[in-house]
C-alpha cells in the first residue's frame, strides 16, 4: 500500500479516479465507471451509475469468504454490564428476518424508517436490515426533546418507526 503522503497526492490530482479505484474494494450489483458527476454543483453524486447494498457489504460478503463464524458485533455496555457477541452468520440471520418483516410491514425500496432506539445491538441489526431491503434509515437520538423529535419524524415522513421499550441511562431506565 502506498504511503499517506503518496495517497494523498493522488486523491488530490484526480478525486474521481482515486475513489473509483478506492470503489473495486467492495462488492457492487452494478459496478460504478463514474468516480463523481460533478454536472449540477453544489449537488455532486458519488458513483452515480454504480449500485450496491450496504448490508451485503458489512454482512454477507464476509459470511460467503468463509468468516461466518468470526465477530461482527461486540457488545459491552458501561451502563447496564451486558456483554454479548454476535457473528457475522447470525447477524446475516438476524438482518434478513428484520428485512423479511420490514418487507411484510410494507416497507420497500426507497422507503423511509425511523430507528429510535437505545446502543444496543439490535440497533445495529434494525439499520442492516433496512439496508439489506433499500430502505432509507435514519436514527433519532434518545435525547431529544418530545418537540424535537417530532420535528424529525415528520420530516422523515417514515413507513415505519422501531423503537425499544425503554433506554438505560446510568442509576435510571427511562421509559
Amino acid at each position: 500500500m502506498a504511503g499517506y503522503a503518496d495517497m494523498y497526492r493522488a486523491a488530490v490530482a484526480d478525486t474521481a479516479k482515486f475513489w473509483l479505484d478506492a470503489a473495486a474494494g467492495i462488492d457492487w450489483v452494478t459496478s460504478p465507471q463514474t468516480g463523481l458527476d460533478r454536472d449540477n454543483p453544489p449537488f455532486y453524486r458519488w458513483f452515480p451509475d454504480g449500485m450496491m447494498n450496504s448490508c451485503y457489504n458489512a454482512v454477507d460478503r464476509h459470511v460467503a469468504a468463509g468468516r461466518g463464524d468470526q465477530d461482527a458485533i461486540i457488545y459491552d455496555s458501561p451502563i447496564t454490564g451486558s456483554k454479548s457477541r454476535l457473528s457475522f452468520s447470525a447477524l446475516q440471520q438476524q438482518t434478513a428476518q428484520f428485512a423479511g418483516m420490514l418487507q411484510r410491514l410494507g416497507v420497500g425500496t426507497g422507503d423511509r424508517v425511523i430507528i429510535y432506539m437505545p446502543m444496543i445491538p439490535q440497533a445495529v441489526v434494525a439499520m442492516l436490515g433496512c439496508a439489506r431491503l433499500g430502505a432509507v434509515h435514519s436514527v433519532v437520538f434518545g435525547g431529544f426533546a418530545a418537540a424535537e423529535l417530532a420535528k424529525r419524524i415528520n420530516d422523515c415522513t417514515p413507513k415505519a418507526i422501531i423503537s425499544a421499550s425503554c433506554g438505560h441511562e446510568p442509576g435510571r431506565i427511562v421509559e
